[in-house]
């Protein structure tokens, strides 16, 4: 078996999609079917169902999926120990950030990993923490950053931090930046229209989840996916926003928001590091995971 058709075929069958595959490969399309088909022939067996919306493992595929995920973890694992004899970590680590997270973190931690890990190869996603997290089982990310991870079979969670969420509002023309404007009780937020996210947005449901344990709902003037875009609404004057203080500060324009404490209770999510349990980290992942703890916490925790 061709260890290149195999990889091959789980990304074409991770992706859903040659076309998605051969992007994420660098392969030409043409190509990449060739080298999935011989695949095919070799053993005798349909591996992907083909249509016009992608292409899907059959039984047959679905089986070869979850070896074939072991046995390309392993023979990186292997390049990653001889990568040792020679002195230095190799080997490929895929991680995946919430999008406020990312907009912080990603040139601290590319800069640590190339100086720290220069043979070894960075690949940072951004994407919805349950997303994050069935491309965690899927193979697609060997880390995840969720926010309020729930405990499943396959993954493995580290806390991380927590963060407050506050409640965001265009400053008023004129208004100092000084004193911050003082907490808000939660029902009283529930009142004010919001600029959230859809479900199943973390912060979304988290956000829905605390106040209905106060007899709450949200009142939501507008559900918007993206946080620079959440931002610039409400500057604009649409609504207000739950955010981390980590989202404003690292904006275009911080000094355009008030960021006010939210009590009664705290406004609070949790920031869990998140590993397969049935692909055990190589000794690479195990120093990105190193990195990424000290670097969050350095970063968030000075804003």
């Amino acid at each position: 078996m061709d260890l290149k058709q195999l990889e091959y075929f789980v990304r074409v069958a991770e992706l859903g999609s040659f076309t998605r595959a051969s992007i994420a490969l660098d392969v030409a399309q043409p190509a990449l079917s060739r080298q999935v088909r011989l695949l095919e022939v070799e053993l005798r067996q349909s591996l992907l169902v083909r249509n016009g919306r992608g292409a899907t493992p059959t039984e047959a595929g679905k089986l070869l999926l979850a070896h074939g995920r072991g046995i390309l973890h392993q023979v990186e694992r292997a390049r990653e120990e001889l990568g040792r004899v020679r002195g230095s970590l190799a080997g490929r680590v895929a991680i995946g950030l919430p999008p406020t997270l990312a907009r912080v973190l990603t040139v601290p931690l590319t800069r640590a990993f190339r100086q720290q890990l220069p043979d070894a190869r960075l690949s940072i996603s951004e994407g919805l923490s349950a997303v994050m997290q069935e491309w965690l089982l899927n193979g697609r990310l060997d880390i995840a950053v969720l926010y309020n991870a729930q405990p499943a079979d396959g993954i493995e969670m580290t806390h991380l931090l927590d963060e407050d969420l506050l409640l965001v509002q265009a400053r008023p023309p004129g208004l100092p930046e000084d004193p911050p404007p003082a907490p808000m009780a939660l029902a009283e937020v529930a009142r004010l229209p919001l600029v959230i996210p859809s479900r199943p947005n973390a912060i979304r449901m988290h956000v829905e989840s605390e106040m209905a344990g106060i007899g709450c709902w949200p009142l939501i003037a507008l559900e918007i996916d993206g946080v620079s875009a959440i931002l610039d609404l409400v500057a604009d004057g649409a609504g207000c926003a739950l955010l981390p203080r980590n989202a404003v500060t690292s904006s275009v324009r911080p000094s355009a928001f008030t960021m006010r404490s939210i009590c009664q209770p705290l406004l609070r999510t949790r920031l869990s590091l998140v590993t397969s349990s049935v692909r055990p980290a190589t000794l690479t992942q195990q120093v990105t995971l190193a990195l990424i703890q000290t670097l969050a916490r350095q970063e968030l925790n000075s804003r």
